[in-house]
């Protein structure tokens, strides 16, 4: 018995795929475009419903979406690993390419800067992570570094492993930054020790440490900016 919802039924320029094509991704809603990536439904329903069902474990909202895991993604109905791979694996390239852009800036003059860097490689993650600026004495980008992984309230970052690497990459100026999953962006006691700590190894190594972020959602606090560097 064929599938009557099945979106091989709908009107020609109703159905994502060609209405893409004739009217640009601009044209399509969320849901739309996340079908396209499901490419196919199941008896009961169709691409679009299964989307549907996704965006709504999400709240509807696509910052949250990019939270889910693979796993997650299962939870829906009709919604295998295969699918739930190639959602993952679509929502990662949209964070590339937002980094992308902000390291094609190359030269940090200001938080905002770095924070267009960083933000997209932590808003979306449920524990706590670690990551490295490498700057040269210019403050344009050397390298970024995935430094420490944690757990859901705290992230381990060894100093000396900044520091080896910091000479590695010959840079002579930093920004460190890490996530808070709650959103919550003052930092902790243990992130402001944590700071003066590395700030003054670096400084005996006649490195210095610009600032050091604090990534909640999408929002970030400057140490910087707020004075406690």
């Amino acid at each position: 018995m064929s599938n009557t919802n099945s979106i091989k039924n709908w009107a020609e320029d109703e159905r994502p795929r060609e209405k893409l094509l004739h009217k640009g991704p601009g044209a399509l809603s969320d849901a739309e475009l996340l079908a396209i990536l499901i490419s196919s439904g199941t008896k009961e329903r169709s691409a679009l419903d299964l989307a549907r069902d996704i965006l709504k474990q999400a709240g509807n909202q696509l910052h949250d979406l990019g939270r889910l895991s693979v796993e997650e993604l299962q939870q829906t109905k009709g919604i295998g690993e295969a699918r739930a791979i190639t959602i993952a694996a679509a929502l990662e390239l949209g964070r590339r390419r937002q980094m992308s852009a902000g390291l094609s800036r190359q030269t940090i003059t200001q938080s905002k800067d770095a924070a267009e860097i960083l933000i997209p490689l932590m808003r979306d993650l449920g524990h706590e992570v670690f990551y490295v600026l490498y700057l040269s004495q210019s403050s344009s980008v050397i390298r970024c570094e995935h430094i420490g992984k944690g757990g859901l309230t705290s992230t381990v970052a060894d100093i000396r492993i900044i520091l080896k690497n910091a000479l590695l990459n010959g840079a002579s100026r930093l920004i460190v930054a890490h996530n808070h999953p709650s959103g919550n962006l003052k930092p902790s006691r243990e992130d402001i020790a944590m700071t003066e700590k590395l700030k003054e190894a670096a400084a005996l190594m006649d490195i210095k440490l610009l600032d050091h972020l604090v990534i909640g959602d999408n929002n970030y606090c400057s140490m910087a900016d707020e004075g406690l560097i």
